[in-house]
């Protein structure tokens, strides 16, 4: 869990601070409260965040001595991306040693642990700071029990066509057009980027896997604790090579009575970036709808209610508008892209549909 208070972090994502690699950077700098001085990235020195995330004025610097420096330097030091494997780069080790003598926290989601490194535990105890590691898996241990939804509460999860493209993004945009238009709702987070935003919730995707949906069952509770409408943060896609798994536990541990397919206009294939001879191509939208919703329904009825688009590939609006049109034509669902345009028109959308379901309590 993220400690609890405000922070001024520095990020650090060394040779990596783009869209895709740094999506925990890009992430957390576009949603969480805490405020970003600055980031580590000593190949993009001299650019700003702004570049890449209008409206965040945020300097990206060579080192770590620079930010010490500032007038209001920081109080932590984040990860901000997460290399295939989750692994640490040798490389950044001095940098992480530097930042606790120099009494930062360290906030990591790599599946490496680096509070259990011998090296940078001793550097932080004897420095007084803290390493958190948010991918580190709960301590309680439960298989699924097909718990049951509270009465009125509905749960839409976000599934998607590929890793990366925004499942997170989406539900994040759909809770601040849902608490906009009055709705009691709640993100709830299943990754490392999630938690640091919002400050709870687990990396499900390093749960024991007969442990996964038991994890996911009582992660949608505790939302329901929160909120009336949860939207919970979906992982990997269910046809990837590498990362079906964690989509399989997210679909039957939440039991969602309504998903979003988040889908990437314009990406031909799965990201597999450790295995570039791999080629495995996204699938089509109507059928791959149809897959989600019978792998669904063989724990509890679902339906794919909505498709969020990421349109990032195509830089001119009235193109990903066309886009967006074409999307709704063929799949016979609304679509738009909710962080590109906003997500109220969607959320309205949504929430009838949801409203509309069979087997949704109306209560």
């Amino acid at each position: 869990m993220r400690p609890s208070g405000l922070r001024r972090l520095v990020i650090l994502a060394e040779g990596q601070f783009a869209p895709h690699s740094a999506k925990t950077a890009f992430g957390v700098i576009r949603y969480a409260r805490d405020d970003v001085v600055a980031v580590l990235d000593s190949t993009r020195a001299g650019q700003n965040v702004a570049s890449y995330l209008p409206g965040h004025d945020i300097p990206i610097v060579a080192t770590l001595v620079e930010v010490l420096a500032r007038q209001d330097p920081p109080d932590a030091l984040l990860i901000g991306s997460a290399p295939t494997g989750g692994r640490l780069p040798d490389p950044w080790r001095s940098t992480i040693l530097a930042a606790i003598d120099a009494g930062l926290d360290v906030l990591s989601g790599l599946h490496m642990f680096v509070g259990d490194d011998p090296e940078f535990a001793a550097a932080a105890a004897k420095r007084g700071t803290r390493i958190v590691d948010y991918r580190r898996p709960p301590d309680r241990m439960e298989t699924a029990v097909g718990r049951r939804h509270g009465p009125g509460k509905k749960v839409i999860l976000t599934v998607g066509t590929d890793c990366a493209i925004g499942k997170m993004s989406v539900a994040l945009e759909l809770r601040k057009s849902a608490l906009a238009a009055g709705d009691r709702a709640a993100f709830v987070p299943t990754g490392q980027t999630g938690m640091m935003i919002d400050g709870w919730g687990v990396a499900v995707d390093r749960v024991i896997s007969d442990f996964a949906q038991g994890t996911i069952e009582w992660l949608v509770e505790e939302g329901e604790a929160r909120a009336d409408w949860l939207i919970v943060e979906g992982q990997g896609s269910l046809d990837h090579p590498a990362y079906s798994s964690v989509t399989l536990a997210l679909i039957h541990g939440s039991t969602p009575q309504a998903m979003v397919m988040v889908h990437k206009p314009g990406l031909a294939e799965h990201d597999f970036d450790h295995l570039p001879e791999a080629s495995f191509p996204i699938a089509s939208l109507p059928g791959y709808i149809d897959l989600h919703e019978r792998v669904a329904g063989l724990i509890a009825p679902s339906k794919v209610v909505a498709v969020a688009l990421n349109t990032s590939l195509y830089p001119d609006d009235a193109e990903a508008r066309r886009i967006i049109a074409a999307t709704e034509a063929e799949t016979g669902l609304p679509a738009d892209d909710p962080v590109r345009f906003g997500a109220d028109r969607l959320w309205r959308a949504i929430r009838d549909g949801v409203n509309a379901l069979p087997w949704v309590d109306p209560a």
